[in-house]
């Protein structure tokens, strides 16, 4: 068995049921922010031309949004936990070390340390997976029929 293997068998032995409700408020957290980069599509470009780390501004911004939006609603959902969480680390990367570091590490800087808790609980997720109470799971119950 390889390590991913064992890591993903690991994380299904052992998951109790409140990482289950701490999974759905981390997706909540990251859909609404995603909800509030597309109301305001201008502060995300201003962060991003911010940052030390040049990239294509719209593509960054666009890829920003989408996995805020789909990665928190996959959260929420528990489908694909691991998999939204793989796409949602360098965005959280991104705002944790070259967004919000620009403020410093002050106890007033909440968005700093948000993102850090966040990025945190992704890693987290990444190992632990997606839990009982997911579509994960409902979609691994016997009489459920995958079309592969």
């Amino acid at each position: 068995m390889n390590l991913i293997h064992r890591i993903e068998h690991w994380g299904n032995v052992h998951h109790p049921q409140w990482i289950d409700y701490l999974r759905i408020a981390l997706g909540i957290v990251i859909f609404a922010k995603g909800i509030t980069f597309v109301n305001d599509r201008i502060v995300v470009q201003h962060m991003i031309e911010q940052s030390t780390f040049h990239l294509s501004i719209w593509g960054a911004v666009h890829y920003v949004v989408f996995t805020h939006l789909v990665g928190g609603l996959f959260l929420i959902l528990g489908f694909q936990t691991r998999l939204a969480s793989l796409l949602l680390f360098p965005v959280l990367i991104g705002a944790v070390f070259f967004v919000n570091i620009t403020n410093g590490f002050s106890y007033l800087n909440s968005e700093l340390w948000l993102s850090i808790v966040v990025l945190c609980l992704l890693i987290f997720f990444m190992v632990m997976g997606s839990g009982k109470y997911s579509l994960d799971q409902m979609m691994d119950k016997p009489g459920y029929k995958r079309n592969i």
